[in-house]
């Protein structure tokens, strides 16, 4: 259950494990959500396999029924940095988008930034930003860690020379 009650036009995000999957609530317990055709509701963690997808579905579906046993919570996250459009807007845009296919792309076009989209007028995924800093972050280690042993080993090295083999 989350913090606080869902109100027309909150962002809701739903834990999966290993990434969370996004709605924006449409009031009557509904959400709408952009998911990959094979991502059915109570999908749970299971449906971490629809990121490969390369189209998505806009839905209408029950709350409840998407988060299945997951935790969701409500988490507008960037109302501090843009103002939330009009919620009448909101809705009516989410709507008006009902049943359309749409590109699907982790990277650019998924689950989150669909719905900050609606929210704020501005695609955004924090999921994708945390992504590329952890990848960077580990390529940026991988990267000190060959200098280091390529140091390391010129350093070294001449001192693990074999000694010719005396006959």
């Amino acid at each position: 259950m989350p913090d606080k009650k869902p109100q027309p036009g909150d962002l809701i995000e739903i834990f999966r494990g290993m990434y969370q999957h996004w709605g924006i609530y449409v009031g009557d317990g509904y959400i709408i959500h952009l998911a990959p055709p094979c991502e059915v509701p109570q999908a749970g963690a299971c449906s971490m396999m629809s990121v490969l997808s390369d189209k998505a579905i806009v839905k209408k579906e029950q709350l409840w029924d998407v988060a299945g046993k997951d935790k969701y919570t409500v988490n507008n996250l960037l109302d501090k940095k843009y103002e939330p459009r009009l919620i009448h807007v909101i809705l009516e845009e989410a709507h008006s988008l009902l049943g359309q296919e749409l590109p699907y792309c982790f990277i650019r076009g998924n689950c989150e930034h669909f719905v900050t989209d609606l929210r704020y007028g501005k695609a955004e995924s924090r999921q994708v930003r945390k992504a590329v800093e952890i990848g960077v972050g580990v390529g940026v280690f991988a990267f000190l860690g060959v200098g280091v042993l390529a140091v390391a080993s010129s350093f070294f090295g001449s001192r693990n020379k074999e000694e010719p083999q005396k006959k």
